[in-house]
């Protein structure tokens, strides 16, 4: 399994040192304004530090009396219109929908790397489809439009001469909540997914046929899938809780490298409790090794993610996203 912590306990300190130190230098800070912090994050392996977190309990310890309140998402697009309206603080996210929030000038803050690669396309074992090419005239699920996964489909698709029917193709693509492709494979709705695990693996399970792997699908694999951003508001103003998040996201970033066994473990319990499934070990021990946790960004690839979302229609122009990373 190739899952690697990047961030030591050194790179830590080197992360949260400006955040404690505003702690201690503002008496502003020092009184903290919030009651609580609204953590936002979908129900996806490419979220297990998130899973992980709550799971276990470890960023409830960390705010101490500080209330968390989980909100859970299905797609990045529906968390940045709840970002946009005020009402998440933190935030487990893909780079598509931060990239887009941040050039639309949302007080925004790219904090922590949670995750690489973890995404597949899938396709319906009774199609014809045996590879990217023969994706065209079919139907293809994403969980939304404007996601990760559909900025990386739009580019697989122009990578293989093949557009979108709204950009003058034939290829239709259709938003289904990552959870619920299973349903709609089932029902013959769609032809295909580009769908993060342990959905693809789940989709694998059942007979259906990767088409691309996780390494297939962009840069051999080594591009984030999940982020941490936050408001930055949240973050000039609570730092010490900000801080102690970022803690406790290296610790579970740690317990998923370190305790493979423990972690699916606990990243299967948290699943079942917010959507329902049941997913076999065997099946969630081959999504996670397709998934690498880390806790690092990678700028280079964010700014060729950035591209991507150009090339996809969803900007005009990429952003500077140095001046979005913390200091």
């Amino acid at each position: 399994m190739q899952q690697n912590l990047t961030l030591t306990k050194r790179s830590f300190l080197t992360l949260a040192a400006p955040l404690l130190l505003a702690a201690v230098l503002s008496p502003s800070a020092q009184a903290q304004a919030a009651t609580s912090v609204r953590l936002g994050f979908f129900p996806n392996l490419t979220h297990a530090p998130a899973l992980v977190g709550l799971e276990r309990g470890t960023f409830q310890k960390a705010f101490g009396a500080v209330k968390l309140e989980p909100k859970e998402f299905v797609s990045g697009t529906t968390l940045t219109e709840a970002f946009a309206a005020g009402q998440i603080d933190i935030a487990y996210i893909g780079p598509g929908p931060a990239i887009n929030a941040a050039g639309r000038g949302m007080p925004i803050q790219f904090i922590a790397g949670a995750s690489e690669a973890g995404a597949v396309l899938v396709a319906r074992k009774d199609s014809a489809i045996k590879s990217y090419k023969d994706l065209g005239g079919k139907n293809v699920a994403v969980p939304s439009l404007g996601n990760t996964q559909d900025i990386s489909l739009r580019h697989i698709l122009n990578e293989n001469a093949l557009k979108s029917k709204t950009d003058g193709g034939t290829v239709t693509i259709t938003p289904i909540a990552p959870a619920d492709v299973l349903a709609a494979f089932a029902a013959k709705r769609v032809d295909a997914t580009l769908v993060p695990e342990p959905w693809g693996a789940v989709l694998q399970a059942q007979g259906h046929r990767i088409i691309g792997t996780e390494k297939t699908v962009w840069r051999d694999g080594k591009y984030p899938t999940t982020i941490v951003i936050v408001n930055t508001k949240f973050a000039q103003a609570n730092p010490q809780l900000v801080a102690a998040f970022l803690k406790a996201h290296t610790d579970a970033v740690a317990f998923l490298v370190k305790s493979p066994a423990a972690a699916q473990a606990a990243v299967n319990s948290q699943l079942f409790k917010l959507t329902g499934a049941k997913i076999d070990p065997r099946v969630m021990q081959r999504a996670f090794s397709r998934t690498r946790f880390t806790t690092a960004l990678d700028l280079e690839a964010l700014k060729e993610y950035s591209a991507l979302n150009v090339e996809a229609g969803y900007a005009r122009t990429a952003p500077d996203l140095s001046q979005f990373l913390k200091k």
